[in-house]
């Protein structure tokens, strides 16, 4: 497919990583320049381009800009009727990427993260998800969203990311501080965590761990009477808001 991105920040690149050497013509907007150039340098099928240069070598257009910048980028872009359009940008609805690329098709909101570049990663869509499985199945795993409102509570949710990351990344410098090779206690506790979650539900897991008197469950009381879940809850609730 012929496949233009307006906008490569961080998501962007590594989404283009992920499509790189499968086929497609990729285009990719010259900013931001290091991570264009970096891409076209590193990949033969990824050429870099002007903003209208992308809109009109590709069928697929897919935005990663920030939202507040959209508008006055895309109002002075040309469009072809023909053409569909995949956004990144979350706060944009499909109706408001549809206003600002007509006379395109917006196909469909997607929410990549950055593992999408290696693959094996969730993909947030809300739209013709038929579309988006086709450019990034079956290497990535695409989860159909109903509505806008559903769209919004999974933007909410997945930002439990950040901070179960925080905490990995904390109990490996407490590890680190008492082992020889830090690196490899954050080796074992990503691995630890990544597949426990793949290999179980959250529930049956929690059950797993909850050995009476066993560190997980001595710990995880410990977290949940600090507050810890009432935290994250009043935190989800501050977002969706």
């Amino acid at each position: 497919m012929r496949l233009g991105f307006l906008g490569c920040g961080t998501i962007t690149s590594a989404v283009v990583r992920g499509l790189a050497g499968r086929g497609h013509r990729i285009t990719v907007s010259e900013r931001s320049r290091a991570q264009s150039t970096a891409l076209a340098t590193e990949f033969g099928d990824v050429t870099v381009a002007g903003n209208q240069a992308v809109v009109d070598a590709s069928d697929v257009v897919f935005l990663g800009l920030m939202a507040e910048a959209a508008e006055g980028i895309l109002s002075g872009l040309v469009f072809r009727e023909e053409q569909q359009v995949i956004s990144f940008m979350a706060g944009a609805g499909l109706d408001r990427i549809a206003d600002l690329t007509v006379p395109a098709r917006a196909a469909a909101v997607m929410m990549p993260f950055p593992g999408i570049a290696q693959g094996g990663s969730p993909i947030m869509a809300l739209g013709d998800t038929r579309l988006v499985e086709r450019i990034f199945g079956p290497g990535n795993r695409v989860f159909a969203l109903k509505d806008e409102a559903e769209l919004n509570a999974y933007l909410c949710a997945q930002a439990v990311l950040s901070p179960v990351a925080r905490m990995v990344n904390d109990a490996a410098d407490w590890l680190g501080e008492r082992v020889q090779d830090r690196t490899q206690a954050e080796a074992f506790l990503r691995i630890l965590v990544a597949s426990s979650l793949e290999k179980s539900g959250c529930a049956d897991l929690i059950e797993a761990l909850n050995t009476p008197g066993g560190y997980n469950q001595r710990l995880r009381q410990h977290m949940q009477e600090a507050g810890m879940c009432r935290d994250l809850v009043a935190g989800l609730d501050m977002l969706e808001r």
